[in-house]
Parts: structure tokens; sequence; C-alpha cells
């Protein structure tokens, strides 16, 4: 998504997540409680939206902050290639 940024801390955010729960995952990054969205993106251009997810289980999980990763909204590294 071209028109996202990285967030403040562009490595993983090490979260628990509670099976059954809905969670909004930020795209824009610049949500002030990352991971999650704030609705900031509507500041941002148009189509940064968030990504909701309902949670399967509980469980603690890395989910991505550089806004890069191919397993959205989880960390898969990308972080990693950002220079």
């Amino acid at each position: 998504m071209s028109q996202s940024v990285p967030a403040d801390n562009p490595g993983p955010h090490r979260v628990e997540l509670l099976g059954g729960y809905q969670y909004s995952w930020c795209t824009c990054g610049l949500s002030k409680y990352q991971p999650f969205c704030d609705g900031s993106h509507t500041l941002a251009p148009p189509g940064a939206k968030p990504i909701v997810f309902i949670q399967e289980k509980d469980q603690t999980v890395s989910m991505c902050g550089c806004k890069r990763t191919g397993n959205r909204p989880f960390c898969d590294g990308s972080h990693n290639r950002i220079a």
C-alpha cells in the first residue's frame, strides 16, 4: 500500500489477542495506538483503511509495524528490508 508509512516503531508489536474478539489493524501507520487503528486514516490519502479481523483463539502474536508485510496483519520480517 503506497500511502502507508511505517509506524514510529516499524518493528513487530507483540500483543496478546483474545479469541472471538474483533480487531482493526492500522494500515496507514498514523495511529497513536499501534498496531491498532484509532481512526487516523481519515487524515491519510484515500484508500488507507484498517484490516478488520476476528481472532480465532487466545494467542500472543507479532503484528506488523512497518506496514509492508505480505502476511497482513502479522509480521513477516519485512521491517528488516526497510532502509
